[in-house]
């Protein structure tokens, strides 16, 4: 199992879309162990995104992200971090497949809707910026073993 962090942006709050994508991650069978709305500060965006800080589109990017409250997601399931992105499609939502996030929700591509962790050490790192101590819940799922072939001992 991993976890991964996942961003709806202030587009997705604004547009009313949270519930409809948060929708489609637990009906895929990932399990939300951590959500909160958050305003998310400047500091915070300069710390999230500093790989970015001195690119072209940086200063855009963190007025944005710092314009509206956004939702803050954990989600936990075998494969979370690579299937997650997928689920995202490509990241500008005008070359975005349908049946992706972004290819049914967006056009543009500077509000692309969603962010979601891209490697194992990303993910570790982001939880650890927008999540405390304790905020991340571990719980027992009653689907569990419907979502996953419980039988050798380890989800499959």
């Amino acid at each position: 199992m991993e976890t991964t962090l996942i961003i709806l942006k202030p587009d997705a709050v604004q547009r009313g879309l949270c519930g409809r994508i948060i929708s489609r991650f637990e009906d895929k069978g990932f399990q939300v162990v951590g959500c909160k709305l958050m305003k998310i500060s400047l500091k915070l965006a300069a710390t999230h995104y500093e790989s970015h800080q001195g690119k072209p589109f940086y200063d855009g990017l963190v007025a944005f992200m710092t314009s509206s409250p956004v939702v803050v997601l954990a989600l936990r399931g075998v494969g979370a971090i690579e299937i997650s992105r997928k689920m995202m499609g490509a990241t500008f939502g005008s070359k975005a497949e349908p049946g992706t996030i972004r290819g049914d929700f967006g056009v543009s591509n500077s509000f692309n809707l969603i962010h979601g962790s891209d490697s194992p050490e990303a993910a570790i790192r982001e939880l650890g910026l927008f999540f405390s101590s304790g905020e991340l819940l571990d719980w027992d799922r009653a689907s569990q073993g419907w979502i996953y072939d419980l039988s050798s001992g380890t989800p499959e």
